[in-house]
């Protein structure tokens, strides 16, 4: 039992069922305490997402120095292609699914948000953020570049403590605290009459993300089957303990020994394999990547918001560097993103909210998409370098 109220998708969904009841049954006024702590909460992480953001992404980069050259940039640009790759099939699966999938929720909420009283906080605190979140990433970014050719800097040791800082951050306060901020999300939609519409359209795309998870592994494991000369199904059969380990687990370093061992059943080198499988665990979020382009359109197209490609296409291509920088904890990927929601898409509080509760929500089924698709970079790889084309 303890296990049970220890796992962060169980207290999602325990808070998701109270916000619905708190929402329907206790009065206004026991319901705005839970809003005011949304506000604070919110503020506050506006405030830390600019801290994560260069807390994460600057040790990432600075450490494309290091290690094997060659090889790892290479497994670095692989995994940052089938990340894109995996955004954009996304987007266009969902803009041709999600309009009509959707519609009838579109009224529903529309016609709801109208004719509801909303909750109000008793009160507020503003929390300015040191830095916006475009001005974090490029600040992120020129540091992490600069390390990187520093084989000695005292900087990028502070980097490297200013890292443990942000993932204690995350770890102890923002993770534990999400449930309860979700629980005061929905209360919020119960009170104004918009759960259920919500709530149909978290069903909706479910099945929909789940589909498009299958097709990128076909689409992964064809391409590895191709180079390799390997049935792809039978390369993709020989994964699927890595794929169950990790449904369980959560987490794609936990999974590492599966993943690993499954990977050298399919012929990759022990070197090879012994890796890139540990450098993807981190790096390599293609399943973290579809789900929240899936979600994200998913609420934007629930919201009336425009999702051109050009937005998306941009959203995407930053997206797939704050999931080389994502923390290996459950609702680690969504925290990295959430900035970028934010900045380029528009996401309000309430819509963050919502990521987070679906993306935790599908959390298992995007490790374990993730770590499967490990395997198939592994197999990519091994050919490569068997080529001779890494000196």
């Amino acid at each position: 039992m303890k296990q049970l109220f220890s796992n962060l998708l169980f207290k999602v969904f325990l808070a998701i069922v109270l916000g619905i009841v708190f929402g329907l049954y206790l009065p206004e006024s026991i319901n705005r305490v839970f809003t005011t702590f949304n506000s604070f909460f919110g503020q506050f992480l506006n405030f830390a997402i600019p801290l994560i953001i260069m807390g994460l992404i600057m040790p990432a980069i600075s450490d494309l120095g290091k290690g094997a050259g060659k090889l790892l940039l290479l497994t670095a640009a692989i995994a940052y292609g089938s990340t894109l790759f995996s955004g954009f099939m996304t987007y266009f699966a969902a803009v041709s699914i999600f309009p009509q999938l959707l519609e009838s929720q579109i009224s529903n909420v529309a016609q709801i948000g109208s004719s509801k009283a909303e909750l109000t906080p008793y009160f507020t605190i503003i929390i300015p953020p040191a830095l916006d979140v475009m001005t974090a990433l490029v600040f992120a970014f020129v540091i992490g570049l600069g390390l990187s050719y520093q084989d000695k800097s005292s900087l990028k040791l502070v980097v490297k403590d200013f890292q443990i800082i942000i993932m204690q951050l995350i770890e102890n306060v923002i993770i534990p605290l999400l449930p309860l901020f979700i629980l005061g999300i929905f209360t919020s939609m119960t009170f104004s009459g918009k759960v259920f519409s919500i709530l149909s359209v978290f069903i909706s795309i479910i099945g929909v993300i789940f589909a498009l998870h299958i097709l990128l592994l076909l689409v992964q494991f064809t391409v590895a089957g191709l180079l390799t000369k390997k049935n792809p199904i039978k390369l993709l059969a020989t994964m699927m303990p890595a794929y169950f380990t990790a449904l369980g687990t959560q987490s794609s370093a936990a999974t590492i020994p599966v993943t690993l061992e499954q990977t050298l059943k399919n012929g990759v080198s022990q070197k090879i394999a012994g890796f890139v499988i540990p450098l993807c665990a981190t790096i390599h979020l293609s399943g973290s990547t579809m789900k929240i382009t899936a979600c994200a359109m998913a609420l934007m197209i629930l919201e009336g918001m425009p999702f051109d490609f050009t937005l998306i296409a941009g959203f995407i291509f930053m997206l797939g560097i704050a999931m080389v920088a994502a923390p290996g904890v459950p609702g680690g990927a969504i925290m990295a993103a959430v900035g970028i929601l934010q900045s380029m898409l528009g996401f309000t509080e309430e819509m963050t909210g919502l990521m987070i509760a679906l993306y935790i929500a599908m959390d298992s089924f995007g490790t374990a998409c993730n770590v499967t698709g490990d395997g198939a970079i592994a197999l990519i790889i091994d050919k490569v370098t068997k080529e001779k084309l890494i000196s």
